[in-house]
């Protein structure tokens, strides 16, 4: 697991002391000056952003870990997410420190839910496929079918599907995969217009 990076924006003074306190050697520190910098960094890292003032206007806020520390009061438009603490100003180390181990928490459990498929993301807690900013809401049977292919690298037969997913005998006789499929692939159609999700030979069903 990479290291956990806590980007500071907007207070110097603050990063300069957490750099110095024991509690906090086990994570890379760093300070931006440069907003957009930040955020990129954080789209694509191992990053937990500390902004120190109300940037609701100036940027998209995505989906990565932030502590929003101010002298306002949580505000709702971007702390909706699971990965969004906020801190009214002033607050303590140790109140800090709490909401650090928090977002690492959730975070962890976020990253740990994701599966990638073939150019999509599989979202297994909330039961999603996002692919370039769309994304669709899928069943459990759904979500555990595209388990299934993400942990098989060979085509999976209908029986092994039946087995696994419906916990059916392998000596029933009944249409329920190829039906779900049919569906799947026109929900992932209709989403993502993608005529070749999932597809088929003589050994069975693949991504």
């Amino acid at each position: 697991m990479d290291k956990l990076t806590i980007s500071i924006f907007g207070s110097k003074c603050f990063f300069e002391i957490i750099s110095e306190i024991k509690l906090f050697t086990k994570f890379n520190i760093k300070y931006y000056e440069d907003l957009k910098l930040c955020v990129k960094d954080a789209e694509n890292g191992s990053h937990l952003v500390v902004f120190f003032r109300d940037l609701t206007n100036e940027i998209k806020i995505n989906n990565f870990p932030l502590i929003l520390a101010n002298k306002s009061l949580k505000p709702k438009n971007i702390l909706s997410n699971e990965l969004k603490e906020h801190l009214k100003m002033p607050f303590t180390i140790l109140d800090f420190n709490k909401k650090i181990v928090i977002l690492s928490a959730k975070n962890e459990f976020k990253k740990n839910s994701l599966i990638h498929l073939s150019g999509y993301i599989v979202d297994k807690n909330e039961r999603k496929i996002k692919k370039n900013n769309l994304e669709l809401q899928l069943s459990e049977k759904e979500i555990n079918f595209l388990i299934l292919f993400s942990k098989n690298k060979e085509p999976i037969s209908k029986n092994f599907v039946l087995k696994t997913v419906w916990k059916y005998s392998a000596k029933t006789e009944t249409h329920t995969v190829e039906t779900h499929i049919h569906r799947l692939r026109k929900k992932i159609l209709e989403k993502f217009s993608d005529s070749n999700f999932i597809k088929n030979n003589s050994k069975g069903y693949f991504i």
